[in-house]
């Protein structure tokens, strides 16, 4: 991989993993059409990093105010203080992360007979070299945004804050977009959110927040096997991709905030359907001719 086409991957990974329109999925059918084969977890592993930084630095403020109240409330609840009904804002926020992320064990359960996790099926479909189960999956994000859009737009009130029903629906959005590829993890937890009648802002500050522990936790359980596998990709290209995974998805989070606060969600509905509608008619072309259009690769 050249340092030109790493950058292309971070772009595309730093906008795609925060604007709602999927990045796994978005990876998945550049690689596709650019007849790429990365099979480098230590390139995935610092993509990941690169968007991980980028949210910390957006959300610093409010990372820190909930460290701060985690450890805080630790000692309310060792000196039997902490009063559930009398949580703040902040605590209650805490919690409702907490239980958002319960979901996500989901994802080690087996899949009967297959010796793999929920979790490894994501992998498989990303690099099966077919294309139509992610074009497909963008259709899902084009429908979870439009119900998303028109909840938020015919209500007349809405809450600053997530119950707990709330926070398990959004955790099991967010699992569900992370076994699929085209299925934007923002995108799907934003809506849930919405349509859960919290408020278009705090819905978008929680899904952001949330993927915070789900990126880590994948830079955690592949970090191991990255560094013990032969390096396939050079120094440069690994921290090209990086940076501008981290740069772009700065980027990314500000346009996501601005949109949402502006009413301009519909663009990414339409651009999710069109994106997933020519993305199957391109997978059923290259089922009928048996190789990738765009590379000339068979298909396996």
């Amino acid at each position: 991989m050249t340092v030109l086409e790493a950058i292309m991957q971070g772009v595309i990974q730093g906008a795609t993993e925060f604007l709602p329109v999927s990045s796994s999925g978005h990876l998945s059918i550049s690689q596709h059409l650019m007849g790429l084969n990365l099979n480098s977890l230590m390139f995935d592993v610092l993509l990941h990093l690169g968007t991980l930084l980028a949210v910390v630095f957006v959300y610093r403020g409010l990372l820190v105010r909930l460290f701060v109240t985690f450890f805080s409330t630790l000692r309310e609840i060792v000196t039997g203080k902490f009063r559930w009904s009398k949580r703040t804002e902040d605590q209650n926020l805490l919690a409702m992360l907490f239980l958002g992320l319960l979901p996500l064990g989901l994802l080690f359960l087996p899949v009967a007979g297959t010796g793999k996790q929920v979790k490894d099926l994501a992998d498989a479909w990303a690099t099966d070299g077919d294309i139509l189960l992610e074009g497909a999956a963008l259709l899902v994000t084009s429908l979870l945004l439009t119900l998303g859009i028109r909840a938020d737009t015919r209500r007349a009130n809405s809450r600053s804050t997530y119950r707990v029903r709330d926070a398990l629906a959004v955790g099991l959005a967010q699992c569900t977009a992370a076994v699929f590829p085209g299925i934007s993890r923002s995108g799907a937890t934003w809506s849930i959110g919405v349509l859960c009648t919290v408020e278009r802002k705090k819905a978008l500050d929680y899904s952001f927040v949330l993927g915070l522990p789900a990126i880590l936790a994948a830079v955690v359980l592949s970090v191991g096997d990255a560094v013990h596998e032969p390096l396939q990709i050079g120094t440069a290209p690994l921290i090209a991709g990086m940076t501008a995974a981290a740069a772009v998805g700065f980027l990314a989070i500000k346009a996501f905030q601005w949109m949402a606060a502006s009413n301009r969600m519909k663009l990414f509905a339409w651009y999710t359907f069109a994106a997933g509608l020519a993305t199957i008619i391109l997978g059923i072309v290259e089922h009928c001719t048996g190789i990738a259009i765009f590379s000339g690769i068979p298909l396996t």
